[in-house]
């Protein structure tokens, strides 16, 4: 008896847990729906500040320059060093050139710009509105009469939409050129001859599916951290659960929305072959 009265018991609290999950996915997903719309209205109706936008350019994207950098490069050279070890046991070192650069430029280098943006970017994104809305600052654009959306969102969604494909199309040369200085100095390949490779095996296609992926990405990113910005509700401490949801959530997405973008283009790529 006992022992149904537990499984009953497990049973009710998985299905109540399952059941909250559900209703705060579809809080969440219809939170970021009205915000993104809140944000094409403020777009379309009055007139974009672009120097606060051009302020977030340079935040979002030049000062996450080193740490794109680093990361991409480190891959790319990670990268040659794991394929050409692994290959060179079949004689297919001649191969590594290829397969870096190619997964590179369809995935790791926007995919990582991404993530690294998300991390940096998102967190501060969110933990700057937060603060906002603990201290009130929020409330009193609103009382003068001004739009939050326009003042304080929409230049970080604007400025993350533009820095993030620039920084994804940099972490592409930074990850080819990490595998590039690996071939030739640790694998013995001709530099020449892993430059005319890797240039003959990304196509048009591939440049653009892995930029076009940055573009979902950019707004994964600013928009989710603007929503726990503007979800802040308590002090301080509500602050950093807001900011690791946030981050957290980006990149949950990103990984998702990855598998079902590389998906889409490929029967794009496919009817239009």
């Amino acid at each position: 008896m006992n022992e149904v009265i537990q499984q009953v018991t497990k049973d009710n609290f998985l299905a109540h847990f399952l059941k909250f999950k559900i209703k705060q996915f579809l809080i969440f997903m219809s939170g970021i729906y009205m915000l993104f719309m809140d944000c094409v209205r403020e777009f379309f109706k009055s007139k974009t500040q672009w120097p606060l936008v051009w302020e977030q350019v340079y935040q979002t994207g030049i000062k996450s320059l080193p740490l794109i950098f680093i990361t991409t490069l480190s891959i790319g050279m990670v990268m040659a060093l794991q394929f050409g070890i692994s290959l060179e046991k079949f004689g297919g070192k001649i191969y590594v050139p290829k397969v870096v650069s190619l997964s590179i430029v369809r995935e790791l280098g926007p995919v990582f710009a991404s993530m690294m943006i998300a991390a940096r970017v998102g967190a501060g994104i969110t933990s700057e509105i937060g603060s906002m809305m603990v201290t009130e600052q929020i409330s009193a654009i609103r009382a003068l009469g001004t739009s939050p959306i326009q003042k304080i969102i929409l230049p970080r969604v604007l400025g993350t939409l533009i820095a993030l494909p620039t920084l994804a199309i940099l972490s592409n040369v930074f990850g080819v050129t990490g595998g590039l200085i690996v071939g030739t100095t640790e694998l013995g390949l001709d530099p020449s001859f892993y430059l005319q490779k890797a240039y003959t095996t990304i196509t048009n296609s591939d440049y653009f599916s892995g930029i076009a992926k940055t573009v979902f990405f950019s707004f994964m990113v600013s928009i989710t951290a603007c929503y726990y910005g503007l979800k802040v509700k308590g002090g301080t401490k509500d602050v950093g659960y807001a900011t690791t949801k946030s981050v957290v959530t980006s990149s949950i997405g990103i990984m998702i929305g990855d598998y079902f973008l590389t998906k889409l283009f490929w029967i794009v790529e496919q009817w239009l072959s």
